[in-house]
């Protein structure tokens, strides 16, 4: 069964997902773009105050594909004491040399999540690449949120394939991107790892906005009860 992952930009509201426990909570500033990043300061200090008992990710924001700038932005993150670092692999720069650099961090221990964009069409094949570069994940997120919702830019067969390579490389797997409640049901029986939300979890569905206690709950509970809902009509039809 899908985890869920919840996106937030404070303290107050990573202690609001982890009292209704969210599986991985992930700091990030949407106001600052697709993977927008939460300053240092306030990383530490969310970290400090909830480990160790909850699974926290935080990304580096919306930088390009240059070593040496991921390489810096992934060190200061990871020092934070995160349990992962998010990287989005954006369009254009230096993939071979940035990969390389990110290769040096994981031979660190550094644990890293490789973000792929469904509205860039990326190739599947680059998930090896990933597995051999010692990356702990990937996930497929929209970088254009204006685009709909993940559902909306990539097939749910194209989804499926995504998630059997990357767990055929032995990669944590997560599905994000604008996703809304009625995506639900139609992903679970993908068995991503987690499925992560933003909008979904916010007043008037906009990213930007306050997390909404109701919509938290809301997801939690279908993940929850459409996952064992599949888990039991999966374990019927193993049986027959």
């Amino acid at each position: 069964m899908s985890l869920m992952l919840a996106s937030v930009n404070s303290l107050e509201e990573a202690r609001l997902v982890k009292g209704f426990g969210v599986d991985i909570i992930d700091l990030k500033q949407p106001a600052l773009g697709a993977l927008g990043a939460l300053d240092l300061e306030t990383v530490t200090e969310i970290v400090a105050a909830l480990k160790p008992s909850a699974q926290i990710s935080a990304t580096v924001g919306d930088l390009p594909m240059q070593a040496d700038v991921l390489g810096k932005a992934v060190q200061e993150m990871a020092a934070t004491g995160v349990d992962y670092v998010k990287i989005g692999f954006f369009p254009g720069g230096d993939w071979p040399g940035s990969m390389d650099a990110l290769a040096g961090m994981a031979r660190q221990g550094r644990a890293l999540i490789a973000v792929l964009f469904a509205d860039t069409h990326p190739d599947f094949s680059l998930i090896e690449t990933l597995a051999s570069a010692g990356f702990r994940g990937v996930m497929l997120d929209t970088m254009d949120k204006r685009r709909g919702s993940l559902t909306d830019l990539m097939a749910i067969d194209e989804l499926q394939e995504f998630v059997r390579t990357a767990k055929a490389c032995s990669l944590l797997t997560g599905l994000a991107g604008s996703l809304k409640a009625s995506d639900i049901g139609e992903l679970l029986p993908l068995d991503a790892d987690y499925l992560g939300f933003r909008g979904a979890l916010c007043r008037e569905r906009n990213r930007t906005a306050a997390l909404d206690e109701g919509q938290v709950l809301k997801i939690k509970e279908l993940l929850k009860t459409k996952g064992t809902g599949f888990m039991y009509q999966g374990t019927k039809q193993h049986d027959v």
